[in-house]
């Protein structure tokens, strides 16, 4: 398998660089680390660390005499959010992260003593908890075990009956890497009656989405995986206009359509996601986030969700051949992602990860397993590094 030399171009008899080279060289991770760990906290690019620092100097040096430029990039971001889910800026909120995201809704949704919420067992905790607390509230939750690593299509509609009020499922699974159809599962809720929420942090960034064409009601994902933001900012989507159902639970002054009217106290909410922003803004994250997502429209999804894939699948490839059994399911592209899990055959994890970061590579452990997540902008050195580690640490056990 060559895949350096997929999807390049040239002008003329001149030569291009191919587009994934020039994303590695706004990675300045890779002048000290190859990283593949981008399922938990990826690293900035220079875009939006540059974008913090101007920030960082212009809050120092003049306070809010630029407050109304930082806004503006925030509606930029807006914008951003929306064209990577195929959306209207309206229906996008600015939120903390994606347990925020989650909670907004989970905590502003009109429930009735006797409905029920359905989701995966092995969920990660974000989308996990804020369900769980609708307990004392009359709610039962639902929560469908996976079977063979994985949460079956079928169990989840199985779960699903006429007080189902919301079906809540990762688009990526953190811990071994399936990836759903959104489609599908959005048309299990509806066939209900229910609506769709997708946590969609593991995906978001290097996987294209159409909330319109996948059916999604509502979706959270966090900026600092794979879209390469910092901690602390993400995105919300709501669909128009079912932010006329869903209560705001944390209101202030930039939740109405007049917000910096302070002497107006009338009680209108604006008629948009933007409701549930409440406050201040966490202006630096949601700037550098901005900036990120930006350079990864400059090089489109397809292109990324591509490059992943083959990295990934080359990956597996190279592991095979040292005897290390992958627990993700790569029997089809349709469902891989980003994420590859590893069986380890000790239960030396911690000395693994210590002993990989002495090499310079990091990952993650999870579940058990080795997580093994590289994004678009590592190259086939990187995955022969690893690789090669991993076998010169096991052959040393």
């Amino acid at each position: 398998m060559v895949i350096e030399k997929a999807n390049d171009s040239s002008r003329g008899d001149v030569p291009s660089v191919p587009w994934w080279r020039d994303f590695r060289s706004h990675m300045p991770v890779c002048q000290r680390w190859i990283y593949f760990d981008h399922a938990a906290v990826s690293p900035l690019p220079d875009v939006s660390r540059d974008a913090i620092v101007r920030w960082a100097h212009q809050a120092a040096e003049m306070g809010d005499v630029v407050w109304k430029q930082w806004a503006g990039i925030l509606e930029q971001l807006r914008a951003s959010a929306a064209q990577f889910l195929g959306a209207s800026p309206r229906e996008i909120a600015l939120v903390r992260n994606t347990s925020h995201g989650i909670s907004i809704v989970a905590e502003g949704f009109p429930w009735r003593a006797g409905d029920n919420v359905v989701i995966p067992a092995d969920e990660f905790p974000a989308n996990q908890y804020p369900w769980l607390a609708l307990r004392e509230r009359g709610v039962e939750v639902r929560r469908v075990p996976p079977r063979e690593g994985r949460v079956r299509i079928e169990d989840l509609l199985a779960a699903c009956d006429s007080r189902t009020r919301i079906l809540s499922v990762s688009w990526v699974s953190y811990h071994l890497g399936w990836r759903h159809n959104p489609g599908d599962l959005a048309e299990i809720a509806h066939r209900v009656g229910a609506y769709f929420f997708l946590d969609a942090i593991q995906g978001l960034g290097v996987f294209p989405i159409d909330v319109r064409d996948a059916g999604i009601d509502f979706l959270a994902a966090d900026g600092h995986k794979w879209l390469l933001g910092p901690e602390g900012a993400g995105i919300l989507f709501v669909r128009e206009p079912l932010w006329e159902i869903l209560r705001p639970t944390s209101l202030g002054w930039n939740s109405v359509e007049h917000p910096f009217d302070f002497d107006r106290i009338e009680f209108r909410l604006k008629p948009s996601a933007a409701r549930y922003e409440g406050g201040s803004a966490n202006m630096v994250g949601f700037i550098g986030l901005r900036s990120s997502l930006q350079l990864l429209q400059s090089y489109g999804v397809e292109g990324l969700q591509n490059r992943v894939l083959d990295l990934t699948d080359y990956l597996v490839e190279r592991l095979a051949k040292f005897g290390l059994s992958v627990a993700s399911d790569r029997t089809t592209r349709d469902h891989a992602s980003g994420i590859v899990a590893v069986d380890w055959p000790t239960d030396s994890l911690g000395t693994v990860h210590k002993k990989l970061l002495e090499r310079g590579v990091v990952v993650s452990a999870r579940s058990g397993r080795l997580r093994l997540s590289p994004h678009a902008y590592n190259d086939l050195s990187d995955v022969d590094t690893l690789v090669d580690s991993l076998a010169e640490i096991l052959r040393s056990q």
